[in-house]
C-alpha cells in the first residue's frame, strides 16, 4: 500500500507540473483553470436545460422546502455523530475505523478497502452524485432568479473531485434567506433522492441473483492440503467425498462429520482433486502460543500429547481427557491448558463475584465436571443453565488450576468476554477461507445482517436504519465485525463466479451483476455525499444552511448585534467541525 500511495503521489506531482506548463504556454483553453493539482473546467452550457426545468417553480420550491427539513435534521444528527466519534477516538484510538489517513479518500487502490477492480463503478457513482448535487443548486438558482455565472467540474489530477455551480454573488445576496436555504439544501435533497431510487432498484434486482451452490473459495492458506491440491481463489467446492455441498456453512458441517484424512473434492467448472487434510494453526493469542512462531506462514500441527493429528476432530479427541496439552508444530511448541479462553471479566459480573480476577489469563476447562475444550463447548454448557442456577467452573488462572462457584446472572450469564477456539487457538484442517456470498446477498436485499447475524425487519424504522447501516459498512466489513474476513466492493471480476442470475432476467446474465455494482456505489456515494454535506461547517452546504438558519433566528431577537451573532456562531461551529474531522482522520494515526 505504501508503494502504491507513493506512486500515486509521484503521478500527481508529474501531472501538476505538466498541466501548469501547458497552461503557462497557452495550450489550454480559457475555460480550463489549473491551480496546483486541481483543474476546473467551466462552461455555461446546460443553463438552457435548467431554465426549462425551472418553469415548474411551485414544485421545485416545495421540493426545496422538503430538503430544508431533511437537511436540518440530518445536520444536527451528523454534527452530534462527529462529536461523539471524536470522543471515541480520543478514548480508544486503536479501535478507530480510520487507521490510516489515505482510507478517507474514496480512491480505489489508495484506500486499502476499495480495490482497483471496482474503480469504474466507484467513479460512476461519484460522477452521478456530483452532477445531481450541483445540478440541484443550479436548478434552484434559476427557480429563485439567481443568475448562474458558470458551471463545471473540478478534477484532482484525473479524479473527479466535484462539480460546481457559480451563482452571481450579488443576486445570491439579494435573494431572501428562504430562497438561499432552499438552494443550498437542493443538492442534499437530490443526493438522497438518487440514493432512494438506487436502493429500490438494488432490492428489486438482487431478488434475481443467488449464490452458486457450493462453498465459494475466497482464499487458501499457504501450506494447506487445499493449496497443495491447487484449489485457489475463485473456485467453488461442490462436493466432499460424494456429499453435495450447499453453502459455506454446510461445507464446514460436512468436513466436521468426515473423519477421513484424505478427501475427494469436486469443484464447479473445475477438475476433481484429492486433498490431504492437515491441521493448521490459523490464529492464536500470542501470550498463549508459547514458542510457536506466528508469522505469515500458518504453523502445521504435527502432534498433540505425542499423538499425530491430521484433522480437527483428532485434535479434539487428543485434548478431551487432558486439560493441559502439549501441542507440537513445525514452527515451535506450546504446553498450555486447553479450554475456553476468557480475556475479560466484568468486575461487577457473576464470575468476578465468585472470586475470578479481572486480569490475567483465565482458561475454563470444566463446567460441573463436564469437560469443555473450546469456547463453543463452554457456551453450550452455559446455554443449559438458567438465571439463578449455581454452577462449578474449573479454570486455570495464570497457569494455576482454580475452582469458582458463580451464580448465573440474567444477562450476560457470567459477565465475561471470550476468544473463539481452543484457548484462543483457531484451527483449519482443509485450508480454504470461504467467501460469504450468501451473506452479502442477504445484506444487499435487506434480509440478513452481516454484523450481528439474524434477519432484518424492514417493516420497522429500526430495521430500515439497520439496513442502511449494513450497506454503509459493507466496504469496511472486516473493521466492524471480527467474524468477517472479506469486504464487499460490488460484484467485481474476482467474485462474479460465485453468483448466478436466475428467473426472467437470466437472459441478461452478468449484465445484472454489473448493474447491481453500479447501483450499489451510486447509492453508497450519494448517501454519503448527502450526509457529509449536512455537516454544519463551511464551505459545505450544512455550513451555509447553518448561517441562513442562524440569521433567521437572530433577526427575531431584540438585539442590534444580529450580524455579529451569526458570524460568531457559524465560525465557532465550523472550526469545531473542522477540528473534529482532523482528529477523526489523523488522530488514530498519531495516537496509536
Amino acid at each position: 500500500m505504501v508503494d502504491l500511495l507513493t506512486g500515486v503521489l509521484v503521478g500527481v506531482v508529474l501531472y501538476t507540473l505538466i498541466a501548469m506548463a501547458l497552461r503557462a504556454r497557452g495550450y489550454l483553453p480559457e475555460y480550463v483553470k489549473v491551480t496546483g493539482p486541481v483543474m476546473t473546467i467551466r462552461t455555461k452550457r446546460g443553463r438552457a436545460f435548467l431554465d426549462r426545468l425551472s418553469r415548474h417553480e411551485r414544485f421545485w420550491r416545495a421540493w426545496g422546502n422538503i430538503g430544508i427539513g431533511i437537511a436540518l435534521v440530518v445536520m444536527v444528527l451528523s454534527g452530534l455523530v462527529v462529536v461523539f466519534a471524536v470522543l471515541a477516538v480520543l478514548s480508544q484510538p486503536e479501535g478507530a475505523a480510520i487507521e490510516s489517513p489515505q482510507n478517507v479518500l474514496v480512491i480505489p487502490g489508495v484506500n486499502e478497502f476499495l480495490p482497483l477492480s471496482a474503480a469504474v463503478e466507484i467513479i460512476f457513482g461519484l460522477v452521478v452524485g456530483l452532477v445531481v448535487h450541483e445540478g440541484g443548486h443550479g436548478l434552484l438558482c434559476r427557480v429563485e432568479d439567481i443568475k448562474i455565472e458558470s458551471m463545471g467540474i473540478a478534477l484532482f489530477a484525473f479524479i473527479p473531485l466535484g462539480a460546481f455551480v457559480e451563482p452571481d454573488i450579488e443576486d445570491q445576496e439579494q435573494a431572501d434567506r428562504g430562497a438561499q436555504t432552499r438552494m443550498f439544501a437542493a443538492g442534499i435533497t437530490n443526493n438522497f433522492a438518487v440514493a432512494i431510487v438506487a436502493l429500490v432498484a438494488i432490492v428489486f434486482l438482487v431478488g434475481f441473483v443467488s449464490a452458486v451452490p457450493g462453498a465459494p473459495v475466497g482464499d487458501t492458506f499457504g501450506g494447506s492440503g487445499a493449496a497443495e491440491a491447487d484449489i485457489e481463489s475463485g473456485d467453488v467446492i461442490t462436493a466432499i467425498d460424494g456429499t453435495a455441498i450447499h453453502n459455506g456453512t454446510h461445507f464446514d458441517d460436512v468436513l466436521r462429520e468426515t473423519p477421513n484424512e484424505q478427501v475427494d473434492v469436486a469443484r464447479h467448472d473445475g477438475e476433481n482433486v484429492t486433498v490431504d487434510r492437515q491441521v493448521l494453526l490459523i490464529g492464536a493469542v500470542p501470550e498463549l502460543a508459547g514458542d510457536i512462531s506466528l508469522g505469515d506462514q500458518q504453523p502445521r500441527v504435527q502432534s498433540v500429547n505425542g499423538s499425530t493429528v491430521a484433522t480437527e476432530q483428532q485434535f479434539a479427541s487428543a485434548v478431551e481427557d487432558r486439560p493441559v496439552a502439549s501441542v507440537e508444530t513445525d514452527r515451535g511448541n506450546a504446553t498450555l491448558p486447553v479450554g475456553a479462553y476468557i480475556f475479560h471479566v466484568n468486575p461487577d459480573g457473576p464470575l468476578a463475584d465468585a472470586g475470578a480476577p479481572d486480569s490475567g489469563e483465565l482458561i475454563v476447562t470444566h463446567v460441573d465436571d463436564t469437560r469443555v475444550s473450546n469456547t463453543s463447548a463452554f457456551r453450550e454448557q452455559l446455554d443449559e443453565l438458567s438465571a439463578g442456577d449455581s454452577t462449578t467452573i474449573e479454570a486455570y488462572v495464570d497457569g494455576e488450576r482454580t475452582t469458582f462457584e458463580p451464580t448465573i446472572g440474567e444477562s450476560p450469564a457470567l459477565g465475561i468476554m471470550m476468544e473463539d477456539g481452543y484457548s484462543g487457538m483457531l484451527f483449519d484442517d482443509f485450508g480454504v477461507d470461504v467467501y460469504p456470498a450468501e451473506e452479502f446477498l442477504g445484506a444487499l436485499g435487506g434480509q440478513q445482517s452481516v454484523l450481528g447475524g439474524g434477519t432484518l425487519d424492514l417493516s420497522s424504522l429500526s430495521g430500515i436504519l439497520q439496513y442502511h447501516l449494513e450497506l454503509l459498512v459493507l466496504p469496511f466489513a472486516t473493521l466492524i465485525s471480527d467474524d468477517m474476513t472479506y469486504t464487499f466492493a460490488g460484484f467485481t471480476s474476482d467474485v462474479t463466479g460465485f453468483f448466478v442470475v436466475e428467473g426472467p432476467l437470466s437472459i441478461f446474465g452478468g449484465g445484472i451483476l454489473v448493474a447491481l455494482s453500479l447501483l450499489f456505489w451510486t447509492w453508497w456515494i450519494n448517501f454519503n455525499l448527502a450526509i457529509f454535506n449536512c455537516i454544519p461547517a463551511f464551505p459545505l452546504d450544512g455550513g451555509h444552511i447553518l448561517r441562513t438558519s442562524t440569521a433567521s433566528i437572530a433577526s427575531r431577537l431584540p438585539t442590534s448585534y444580529g450580524h455579529q451573532l451569526v458570524t460568531v456562531v457559524t465560525v465557532l461551529v465550523t472550526l469545531t467541525m473542522i477540528a473534529a474531522l482532523v482528529v477523526l482522520i489523523f488522530g488514530p494515526f498519531f495516537l496509536t
